[in-house]
C-alpha cells in the first residue's frame, strides 16, 4: 500500500487518509472496467489473450519492496481488463452469469466487515440473517422444519450429504472408523455431477461402489434402472445407503423423477440427496415449480442460489430434514445380514 514500501519501512508513514484514498480511486476503477463496461454489449465479455502473451501484459513479479498508489491502481485496472466479465449480457460459459446490483452491495458490506460465522458474539447481524434465510429455503422446500448451512460450492453440499446419509445409517464410525463399516454403495445417474464420484473419493467409499443409472432421452434418471442397479450392488455383497438424484443437470438440465426415486428409496430405506444446486430456483416459479415436484420427500438437499438467483459466487445452501429416519436399524430392508 501507499507509504509502506517493504518490511523495514517506518509504519508511522502509513494512515488511514492514505488508504482510503486509494480505495476511493480503486473502487473508481472496479466501477467503470468490472461494472458499467462489463455490462455492456458493445464492449468484449474478455480481452482474451494466450498464457504467455498475457503474463508479458501484467505485471505479476513479487517484489520485496512495496508498489506505490499509482502502480497498486494499475493492477487494479489489469485485473479488471484482462478479467472474463460474467456479468456481460453475453457471457454463456457457465451455469451462473449476470449482474444483481443489490447483491453486489450485500457481498460488499460483508467483505468490508470481515467477519466469521461461527460464533453470535463475532457476527450477531450476520449469525440472525443466516437463520432467517436457511428457515425460509427449508420452508420453500416443502418440510416443516429442518437445518441447513452454507457450504463453500455444490461440491462440498454433496459431499456433506452422502456424509450425514453415512453417519445416519452407521453412527458408530463415530467412535470405531471405517474399518467398522461394509461396503458402501451409492447410486446416481449418468448425467450427474461429477462431485458425487469425488465425494465417494474423498470419504472412502470408493468410486467403484458409485452405481451409474441409466437415463432416458432427456437425461433424467430410469427409475427401472436404479432398482436393477440395487439389486446388482446387493448381489455384489455392498450395502446401498445413498442415492442422488439430480433436479438440472450440468450439461442438459435434466430434471430426474422425484416422486418415482422417492417411492424406490423408502421401499429399500435409502438415503435420498437431490442434487438441485442448478435447478432448486425453479420452487420460486409457479410455471416450472412442476420440475422437482417431490422434492419434499427427501433427506437433503443442495441448493446453489449463485446460480439462477444471481446472488456472488459461491452461496451453496445444504439443507436437511429433520424428520429424515430412513430405517435406521432395520438391516433387512438394508440389506446387512450382520449384526453391525
Amino acid at each position: 500500500m501507499n507509504g509502506i514500501n517493504g518490511h523495514d519501512a517506518d509504519i508511522s508513514d502509513f494512515s488511514h487518509a492514505k488508504g482510503q484514498h486509494f480505495l476511493s480511486e480503486a473502487f473508481k476503477v472496479i466501477f467503470e472496467e468490472a461494472i458499467c463496461k462489463a455490462t455492456d454489449v458493445n464492449e468484449k465479455v474478455c480481452d482474451w489473450h494466450d498464457p504467455e502473451q498475457l503474463k508479458e501484459l501484467l505485471d505479476l513479479e513479487l517484489r520485496d519492496s512495496g508498489e506505490s498508489h499509482d502502480q497498486l491502481l494499475s493492477r487494479v485496472r489489469d485485473v479488471a481488463k484482462y478479467s472474463v466479465k460474467t456479468n456481460h449480457p453475453r457471457f454463456f460459459n457457465q451455469l451462473f452469469s449476470g449482474l444483481d446490483y443489490h447483491a453486489l452491495a450485500g457481498r460488499l458490506l460483508s467483505e468490508t466487515l470481515n467477519t466469521s460465522q461461527y460464533t453470535y458474539e463475532v457476527a450477531p447481524v450476520f449469525v440472525l440473517m443466516e437463520h432467517v434465510v436457511l428457515t425460509k429455503l427449508i420452508s420453500m422446500v416443502g418440510w416443516p422444519s429442518g437445518d441447513g448451512l452454507f457450504c463453500p460450492g455444490g461440491s462440498m453440499s454433496n459431499m456433506v450429504a452422502m456424509n450425514v446419509a453415512r453417519y445416519h445409517a452407521f453412527p458408530q464410525m463415530k467412535q470405531q472408523g471405517l474399518w467398522a463399516l461394509p461396503r458402501l454403495a451409492v447410486f446416481t445417474s449418468q448425467e450427474c455431477h461429477y462431485s458425487v464420484m469425488k465425494a465417494a473419493a474423498f470419504l472412502g467409499i470408493g468410486t467403484d461402489n458409485v452405481f451409474h443409472v441409466k437415463t432416458d432421452q432427456s437425461g433424467s434418471m430410469d427409475p427401472q434402472d436404479l432398482e436393477v442397479k440395487i439389486v446388482l450392488a446387493r448381489s455384489q455383497g455392498a450395502v446401498p445407503f445413498f442415492v442422488t438424484a439430480t433436479s438440472g443437470t450440468t450439461i442438459r438440465g435434466a430434471f430426474d423423477p422425484l416422486e418415482t426415486i422417492a417411492d424406490i428409496c423408502e421401499k429399500h430405506c435409502l438415503w435420498m440427496h437431490v442434487d438441485a444446486a442448478h435447478g432448486g430456483s425453479v420452487l420460486f416459479s409457479k410455471k416450472h415449480k412442476h420440475l422437482v415436484k417431490g422434492i419434499e420427500r427427501a433427506n437433503s438437499v443442495t441448493w446453489n442460489q449463485h446460480k439462477m438467483l444471481t446472488t456472488g459466487l459461491q452461496c451453496s445452501a445444504f439443507l436437511v430434514r429433520d424428520t429424515a429416519v430412513p430405517c435406521r436399524g432395520n438391516q433387512e430392508k438394508r440389506g446387512i445380514s450382520t449384526v453391525e
